[in-house]
């Protein structure tokens, strides 16, 4: 294994698991249920009871279902195997406060149903839709992105981005949905300033959205839960009407993602990974479209460290955010021998870092070699879920040099450690305009206009 340098407990969920299948023969089959009646299908192995490891099936099965959970959704997990195990699962989502997490965000939240965790051989034939995503360029459109640090606006012109804009905002401690709406608006009128009218609106934000209704997003974590009902909830469609109801459609930002690098790339089969505030996350298929996964990868599991970072939100511990986003830069910079203020906010400890990164300083170049590191480990566990080719890093983490130690530690992890994926997988980043803005003016062709 390659040791990243400021992680020296890591343990990549990809060598684990090639540990465990290296001596598992006991097959078990798991399916996940979305309220649109879509199932998808597992079949793994687990160790036989005689075995002397088999106590570790459980922590497999537990984490394997996490990451199935937040890569693909679901409020029903079906388990066709050992009916003990069966019951520790159903137990753990019940009772664990990091399975309760799971358990409440996927059932009541995203799918509005009661999650359940049914063992059973009788699993329902598997079903899943795709559809097209995005690549509508005609009219005059306003994109725009929301992350935690920052927003993004752009005016786009027959699929020409004539305007860009970033704009400062703290929006998670927010209280009052009517900020968040008014934040927003200025955004999209600025854009519209460049604009001869407006066709369509498409929009970018972190957080799991269905039909424009805001499920579960960071974004507004301050909201009371009543207000996040009542108000929240519809608050892109409450926009919609403000912008006389015209085409306006709001999706995941690593959709977004995913859209902008198959679209600038030209290619498909892509997985788009953005390093910000928190770690976003999108696929395209090998055939163009997306699907009515989630893949919110900031909360599945990547390292299987029994004393790694805990998620701040979740509770969970080795998840997405805490290795590709700000929050591993902030907790790392100590490790790396490099003092900040305490109530210094994450955006600015990145600058601060970005800045040393232009000055050569090895102490952050060693912060840069540890996320490149988990990175590539990262991406061969990815490979277990998704079909992808391309892999399209960017966000704020990637910008600068600090950005070229992260691709290329990553691939020095493939070629070393998964040498048949290092000849599968290339890397991609863009430029640093595209990074900053390509997230936005992509989402401007979400919309499409009809006729």
């Amino acid at each position: 294994m390659l040791p990243p340098p400021l992680e020296p407990g890591f343990r990549p969920a990809a060598l684990a698991n090639r540990a465990f299948a290296a001596e598992a023969s006991m097959p078990v089959r798991i399916a996940l249920e979305q309220a649109d009646g879509s199932v998808f299908h597992f079949s793994k192995s687990i160790l036989p009871h005689q075995h002397p490891g088999a106590e570790y099936n459980f922590l497999y099965l537990e984490r394997l279902i996490k990451f199935l959970l937040w890569s693909r959704g679901g409020f029903r997990v079906f388990f066709d195997g050992p009916a003990d195990l069966g019951a520790r699962l159903a137990k753990h989502f019940k009772e664990t406060a990091s399975g309760k997490f799971d358990a409440d965000i996927m059932g009541e939240r995203i799918y509005e149903r009661p999650f359940a965790v049914v063992t059973t051989k009788d699993i329902p034939p598997a079903r899943a839709t795709t559809t097209p995503l995005g690549r509508h360029w005609d009219g005059y459109r306003i994109g725009f992105d929301l992350g935690a640090s920052d927003r993004k606006a752009a005016a786009v012109i027959d699929g020409k981005a004539v305007f860009s804009e970033e704009t400062i905002w703290n929006p998670v401690p927010q209280t009052d949905p009517q900020w968040h709406f008014d934040q927003i608006m200025d955004s999209l009128k600025r854009a519209a300033e460049h604009l001869p009218r407006v066709d369509a609106i498409g929009g970018s934000a972190a957080g799991v959205y269905v039909n424009n209704h805001v499920r579960v997003a960071s974004l507004f974590r301050g909201v009371p839960p009543e207000l996040f009902k009542t108000r929240v909830n519809a608050l892109f469609l409450e926009l919609k009407r403000a912008w006389d109801g015209i085409p306006f459609e709001v999706v995941n930002d690593g959709e977004v993602t995913a859209l902008a690098g198959s679209m600038a790339l030209g290619q498909n089969a892509v997985l788009g990974i953005a390093m910000g505030s928190s770690l976003a996350a999108g696929f395209v298929t090998p055939e163009g479209n997306i699907t009515s996964w989630l893949n919110e990868l900031a909360f599945a599991p990547v390292d299987f460290n029994p004393s790694s970072t805990v998620d701040e939100w979740s509770g969970d511990r080795g998840c997405g955010a805490a290795y590709f986003s700000q929050q591993c830069l902030g907790r790392w910079l100590p490790a790396a021998g490099i003092e900040t203020p305490a109530e210094m906010p994450l955006p600015e400890k990145l600058k601060y870092a970005q800045k040393l990164m232009e000055q050569k300083d090895p102490r952050v170049e060693k912060i840069y070699q540890s996320i490149g590191i988990c990175f590539g480990y990262a991406v061969a566990h990815y490979a277990e879920f998704y079909d992808f080719k391309h892999v399209l890093a960017l966000g704020r983490v990637t910008t600068g040099a600090g950005g070229d130690i992260i691709i290329n530690k990553a691939k020095e992890v493939l070629r070393l450690e998964f040498p048949e994926l290092s000849t599968r997988i290339a890397f991609h980043v863009p430029d640093e305009k595209d990074k900053r803005h390509g997230q936005a003016v992509a989402a401007a062709s979400l919309p499409a206009i009809s006729l």
